[in-house]
């Protein structure tokens, strides 16, 4: 098996095609296991976020095509797609996953959540039964580098999310935002960090919408705001100078008609929307009418492009890192492919230890259960001793990835080649330990 990776990001693909792509979390189990059905693909996730949506997959020795896929999942046009598409294969599949969990391919550097939705992602794809070994050890290495990043560099310091850097794009409108009621549409993470930044901020008043009211009182109450009913959200925005909105609609909840009763009701006092939703919570269309203005996820780049800047030198620190952690789950995925012919080496002692037991069989004669045993054990000891330099001269070439030297040690003890197959293998250290052991003279030495 080998690793594939292919998808879209805010760094590729503009707002308008990653709205087309995107996965509800309802829809996400369903999407996962139409693309474990697909010839070739013999474990896989689905990554979805307002930047990005990734598939990775451990496909067989024939491919797979995860292009058509999307293609045919989405409807979207092949020649329409291919433009934004980037793909990676094995060693560059993992240090893309490994940079996507620890925020370095984020739009902001350092952002936490990014971490949370590989996990949720992950953890959709063991209840949709497409994960197996090659990946479970793949995400257990992604989470520990990102954990590695996270307390190791300074990446997390100051931290800062898309909620926050939307909040300071609304104070930097208003040089202040002390006196401006804000409406938040959503209370997700996205609306609790932003809620948090809000506060820091000086915002004047709060007001939370959300289709669960249960989830809007909770986050008013933590944050002082005040729940408005879903129903009347298009009632009362026009109460707010500023709306921030991160809902999981499939469509706009925000319409071009919507924007001009506002500003009739405002009397034409300007209103900004910054929609962090994908797909998008407000139409583009709103963006054209005088007093309102729009901003969407793709024009937060800008204002994020200043914080990447800011944490070059952290970001240089946290890469060196990934790039280690990189090379170690590569040496750790080398030794487990070599574990066959180290298992078909110790059969292959185990057979012969056996046949030259049963050869001598009749000049031991009949030994007592102590004999036997001591036999066993001493034919067994020198298992150790026969097998201890081949066996660590293939685990040698496998962690320094010499496929030339592990094709002449195969070679010459007629062993099968060490593969690229990930399925689950037996520690060979931990297997029964075998060798060829002449037997002339051991009764003799049995009986003293």
């Amino acid at each position: 098996m080998s690793l594939a990776l292919i998808g879209v990001n805010h760094k590729t693909a503009p707002i308008e095609l990653r709205e087309r792509l995107a996965i509800g979390r309802d829809r996400l189990p369903e999407v996962t296991r139409a693309l474990a059905g697909v010839p070739g693909v013999m474990e896989c996730m689905i990554v979805s976020t307002c930047n990005r949506v990734e598939m990775l997959a451990a496909v067989d020795g024939s491919g797979a095509d995860l292009a058509g896929f999307l293609h045919r999942q989405f409807g979207v046009e092949a020649a329409e797609l291919a433009p934004h598409l980037y793909e990676h294969r094995d060693r560059q599949a993992v240090r893309h996953l490994f940079r996507v969990a620890s925020s370095l391919d984020s739009m902001v550097v350092g952002e936490p959540q990014i971490l949370g939705q590989v996990k949720d992602a992950f953890a959709v794809a063991r209840e949709c039964g497409t994960v197996s070994a090659l990946l479970e050890s793949l995400l257990q290495s992604a989470f520990a580098a990102a954990k590695r990043v996270r307390t190791e560099t300074e990446i997390g310091s100051n931290s800062v999310s898309i909620a926050s850097v939307a909040v300071d794009l609304a104070r930097k409108i208003f040089g202040s935002l002390s006196g401006h009621t804000v409406f938040l549409v959503g209370a997700g993470k996205m609306s609790e960090l932003a809620a948090r930044s809000l506060v820091q901020q000086g915002a004047g008043k709060i007001l939370v919408a959300n289709r669960t009211q249960e989830r809007a009182e909770d986050l008013a109450e933590r944050f002082h705001g005040r729940v408005v009913p879903f129903e009347r959200l298009q009632d009362t925005a026009d109460q707010a100078d500023i709306v921030i909105t991160s809902t999981g609609a499939p469509h706009p909840i925000f319409l071009r008609e919507h924007g001009q009763a506002f500003l009739h009701r405002r009397r034409n006092r300007p209103m900004i929307f910054i929609d962090i939703a994908v797909p998008r919570d407000v139409d583009p269309a709103m963006n054209r009418l005088e007093g309102i203005f729009v901003y969407d996820i793709d024009d937060l780049q800008a204002v994020a492009a200043a914080h990447l800047a800011e944490r070059g030198r952290v970001a240089q620190d946290a890469e060196t890192l990934i790039a280690a952690e990189v090379e170690r789950f590569q040496e750790r995925q080398r030794t487990v492919n070599v574990a066959p012919a180290i298992v078909a080496l110790q059969r292959q002692a185990e057979e012969i230890r056996q046949a030259e037991l049963r050869r001598m069989q009749s000049r031991l004669g009949a030994l007592s259960p102590e004999q036997i045993a001591a036999v066993e054990a001493l034919t067994r000891g020198l298992v150790n001793k026969f097998l201890h330099q081949p066996m660590h001269a293939l685990k040698q070439a496998a962690r320094e990835n010499d496929p030339a030297r592990l094709e002449v040690l195969c070679d010459a003890w007629s062993l099968p080649a060490a593969t690229r197959e990930t399925e689950p293998a037996r520690d060979a250290e931990t297997e029964p330990q075998t060798a060829h052991a002449e037997t002339n003279g051991v009764r003799e030495t049995v009986r003293r």
